[in-house]
C-alpha cells in the first residue's frame, strides 16, 4: 500500500479511537455518525473539522473497501490530505489550552477605587477590562462597555458629577447576569471560543490555575483576541 495511504489510515484510526473515547466507547455508531454527534458539541469538534472528516470517512471507505491488492489501491490520498488529517488529528488529540497563548500581567483593582481614576487609566494606559477585588476576593469585572452604559444612565439624572463615587457602582448588579467566565489554566482553546458563542454578554475569560476566582490572575482573553472584531 502507498505510503501516503498508510499514513492517513493511521491518522484516521487514531481519530476513530478518540471519538470513541469522547461519547463513551459506543457500540455499533459508525465514524460519521460519531463525527455528527460531536460536531453538535464545538468545543469538542468544530464545524470545519467535522465537514472535512466526513469527506475523509467516504476516502478511508475506498482505501479500504476498494483495495485491488496490497500494494495497490483505486483511492489514492494526495499530500494536501494526508497534512490536514494529521492537523486535525493533533488539533483534537492534543488541543491549544489558554496558556501560554493568553498568559499575560492582568492588574487588579480595589473596589473602593475613585471611578475618575479609572478614566485617567484608561486614558494613559489604555485598559479596556477592570478586575475588582475586595481584599482579595473578586468582586467583578468593569470594562469600557459597563462604563459606557454606566454613564449612559447617570447622565439620564442629570449632570454627573465624580466627586468620590466608586467603581463598585460600575458593577452589573444582577448578580444572575455576568460579563466574565473563570476557567483553568487547563481549559482548551475550542472551549473559550464556544464560552462566547454561547453567551453574547460575555466579554472577557478571565484564567486562574484552577478557575477559582479569587486566585491570582495568570491571563484573560478577550472576543477580539479569538475573533475578527
Amino acid at each position: 500500500m502507498a505510503e501516503n495511504a498508510d499514513l492517513f489510515l493511521a491518522s484516521f484510526n487514531r481519530i476513530n479511537k478518540w471519538l470513541k473515547e469522547q461519547l463513551n466507547n459506543p457500540k455499533n455508531m459508525g465514524f460519521s455518525e460519531m463525527v455528527r454527534r460531536l460536531s453538535k458539541k464545538p468545543e469538542f469538534l468544530t464545524n470545519d473539522y467535522a465537514e472535512d472528516l466526513l469527506q475523509m470517512a467516504q476516502l478511508r471507505n475506498a482505501i479500504v473497501h476498494d483495495q485491488i491488492s496490497t500494494d495497490f489501491v483505486i483511492a489514492e490520498p494526495n499530500e494536501w490530505v494526508v497534512k490536514r488529517i494529521m492537523e486535525i488529528e493533533k488539533a483534537l488529540l492534543q488541543p491549544e489550552l489558554v496558556l501560554p497563548r493568553f498568559r499575560k500581567n492582568v492588574t487588579g483593582f480595589e473596589i473602593t477605587l475613585p471611578i475618575y481614576e479609572i478614566l485617567k487609566t484608561i486614558a494613559q494606559k489604555r485598559y479596556s477590562q477592570f478586575p475588582l477585588y475586595e481584599k482579595g476576593k473578586f468582586k467583578g469585572l468593569i470594562t469600557l462597555r459597563a462604563l459606557g452604559y454606566w454613564f449612559a444612565k447617570e447622565s439620564l439624572k442629570g449632570e454627573i458629577v465624580l466627586g468620590n463615587r466608586l467603581a463598585d457602582e460600575l458593577l452589573i448588579e444582577d448578580g444572575k447576569v455576568t460579563n466574565y467566565q473563570f476557567v483553568d489554566s487547563k481549559t482548551t482553546v475550542a472551549e473559550a471560543e464556544n464560552m462566547f458563542h454561547q453567551n453574547g454578554l460575555l466579554e472577557a475569560i478571565l484564567i486562574t490555575r484552577d478557575g477559582n476566582p479569587n486566585g491570582n490572575l495568570l491571563g484573560i482573553i478577550r472576543p477580539r483576541d479569538l475573533f475578527n472584531v
